[in-house]
């Protein structure tokens, strides 16, 4: 296992490395640069002298005034030594901390995406057994349905669906995460009752496709199981069902979805830019979109370069999870 992790390990730093090459290259790819873009945008509320002093003080900043590699280095020496460098919007005057830019979404994004993966895996592997032992019932064709309908039909669309007939049925406004007058009020109970009363709307439309497409998986890997050798046997030298299904079918069946853990972690903090937008939900992906759009470098890669340090950890808990899950599986040097 030493050895296991040592290489890991030696894989996983490799692998950041490339992806923090990767994320500065891509979002460095667009015509122009953020010093070009701010001044012309900032034209009207300062003058000629100001926005010439201003353009070469962002350029001095931002490195722009280096080689692209000498940027690059300069992104990653800051990043080193704790320094997120700074975010500006859509105009100079609008300049943030990049650390507290994450630092307001972060909390609220891990809430809502966390509380989804929880009803999707909650809701997703009991249906799952449950479609598989009981194969070509009512029950079973209606899940189908159901998770054929989860997939094809997508997340933004739903979540448009859902917040007409939430306003015009219920007279719920379903937008954000918060009610008007608790936006900007400090953390109560009510504030929390107030997250919770507006999280089941972009629970369900996040977690549909994700939950119609883990019941596939489940049932389908089950099925396989059920039909081997083993378990025939067990059957026939009078084994409880429940016991037989959950002891041992189960436990491989569910090695895939264990698998997953790999891209659950990012979607923890990323969750789904184009619903965020649609749904006005005040996370990380409209911030991540902002900041491609908008060339800001700082802001846009350290996000990106988040989501891939995430990723490669999710990976490593997953394929250490799945030794622990099925004996079948060994760590090898």
């Amino acid at each position: 296992m030493i050895g296991y992790f040592v290489q890991r390990s030696i894989l996983a730093f490799f692998t950041v490395w490339v992806i923090s090459v990767l994320s500065f290259v891509i979002v460095e790819l667009p015509e122009g640069d953020a010093a070009t873009r701010l001044v012309l945008a900032s034209s009207e509320l300062f003058n000629e002298g100001d926005l010439k002093a201003m353009e070469h003080e962002l350029r001095s900043y931002l490195a722009l005034d280096r080689p692209r590699h000498m940027r690059y280095l300069t992104w990653v020496g800051n990043l080193l030594q704790g320094d997120l460098g700074r975010s500006f919007g859509t105009l100079i005057s609008h300049q943030k901390a990049v650390k507290d830019l994450v630092g307001e979404r972060i909390s609220l994004t891990v809430a809502l995406t966390g509380f989804t993966i929880l009803v999707t895996w909650t809701f997703a592997i009991p249906v799952g057994i449950y479609s598989a032992v009981r194969q070509h019932s009512i029950a079973d064709y209606t899940f189908t349905i159901m998770g054929f309908t989860g997939i094809a039909v997508p997340d933004f669309l739903l979540g448009l669906v859902l917040m007409y007939v939430a306003f015009a049925y219920f007279g719920q406004s379903v937008g954000g995460l918060f009610s008007a007058d608790y936006i900007e009020a400090p953390w109560t109970i009510g504030k929390i009752y107030d997250l919770f009363k507006h999280l089941w709307i972009p629970a369900v439309v996040l977690g549909t496709s994700g939950t119609a497409g883990l019941i596939r998986v489940m049932r389908n890997n089950l099925l396989d199981e059920l039909s081997k050798p083993y378990v025939v046997t067990a059957w026939a030298k009078g084994l409880g069902p429940l016991k037989l299904i959950l002891k041992y079918p189960v436990r491989v069946a569910i090695n895939p979805l264990i698998s997953t853990i790999g891209y659950l972690l990012p979607s923890l903090i990323s969750g789904s830019v184009i619903v965020s937008v649609v749904l006005s939900l005040p996370t990380l992906g409209p911030v991540l979109l902002t900041a491609v759009v908008g060339e800001d470098t700082w802001t846009a890669g350290f996000i990106i370069l988040m989501l891939g340090i995430l990723t490669v950890v999710g990976t490593l808990i997953s394929d250490i999870l799945l030794a622990v899950v099925d004996p079948r599986i060994k760590f090898t040097g």
